[in-house]
């Protein structure tokens, strides 16, 4: 995004309009990615990648945030003696600092300040002077805008609120940087106005990791026990007993559940389809 705010979608029409005299829409300029791919002007991944930046433009914090809930903070009452296991344990780099609840964000913790100050102990110095200014960004902000600011702060971290000043979640640089070279499919494919779920056929959906386990059993019919997990992605991680990746199955209940799009920390896309007749097998299948 440039200095007045424009995406590249939108100088990318602007100059189509020049050109042609009408508007460029989004599925104009995938049309057109499209032909030059099957053409051979550039490889497919090159096409998946153009793809991604001109949605990233369109993503926002929210779309990606790790929720409040999931955040691993550090307390300023903690001891570096209680830290060292927690820092270990996550293997994260960067850690917010709380004061008495997670709204109240005082500063960020490097992993490895943390480190150098076990290998050359004082007493008379305070892990807490240690402390990084914690960057506030809104939930609306836009990604692509986000990823500029990291770049010209150098921060990798920035704290989310939502509108009532509140810690909604946390974002990193790699967290925007997976939207473009990570291996991705949209979950944006899904419409808003769809909701949560998007039907692919009679018995296939596409559904957001984050729907909570009671609307997903309302809207399939299905059965999950809801009083074990409270979202259908957090119900497939635990089957797998960790972060599956893109284009892993698993079964269970009578439904194939194939993950479309995850990170590291987290699932984000599923597509679930019903078994023919009710066997299925609780067996992970990676392809």
């Amino acid at each position: 995004m440039n200095g007045n705010g424009q995406t590249p979608l939108d100088r990318i029409s602007r100059l189509y309009r020049q050109v042609t005299g009408r508007g460029l829409t989004r599925e104009d300029l995938f049309g057109v990615l499209d032909r030059a791919q099957r053409q051979g002007l550039f490889e497919q991944d090159t096409l998946d990648t153009i793809e991604r930046v001109v949605q990233v433009s369109e993503l926002r914090v929210r779309d990606i945030m790790i929720p409040r809930a999931r955040m691993v903070v550090i307390s300023k009452a903690q001891t570096p003696e209680e830290i060292l296991p927690l820092v270990i344990g996550s293997a994260h780099s960067r850690f917010p600092v709380v004061d008495s609840d997670r709204d109240r964000v005082i500063g960020v913790l490097l992993a490895k300040d943390l480190l150098r100050f076990f290998q050359d102990p004082d007493e008379s110095f305070s892990w807490k002077d240690m402390l990084r200014p914690a960057v506030l960004v809104p939930e609306s902000k836009r990604l692509n805008v986000l990823l500029v600011e990291f770049r010209a702060s150098r921060n990798h971290m920035a704290i989310v609120v939502d509108e009532y000043g509140g810690t909604a979640g946390l974002v990193t640089i790699e967290d925007v940087l997976e939207q473009i070279v990570g291996e991705i499919e949209d979950e944006h494919d899904i419409d808003e106005e769809a909701g949560m779920v998007m039907r692919r056929g009679d018995n296939e959906f596409v559904v957001k990791a984050v729907i909570e386990l009671e609307d997903f059993n309302e809207m399939l019919g299905t059965q999950l026990d809801e009083d074990e997990y409270h979202t259908l992605g957090g119900a497939v991680v635990s089957r797998f007993e960790r972060v599956p990746q893109r284009g892993e199955k698993i079964r269970f209940e009578g439904l194939e559940f194939e993950v479309l799009n995850a990170d590291s920390r987290r699932v984000h896309l599923i597509r679930v389809r019903r078994l023919p007749g009710a066997a299925a097998q609780d067996e992970p299948r990676a392809q």
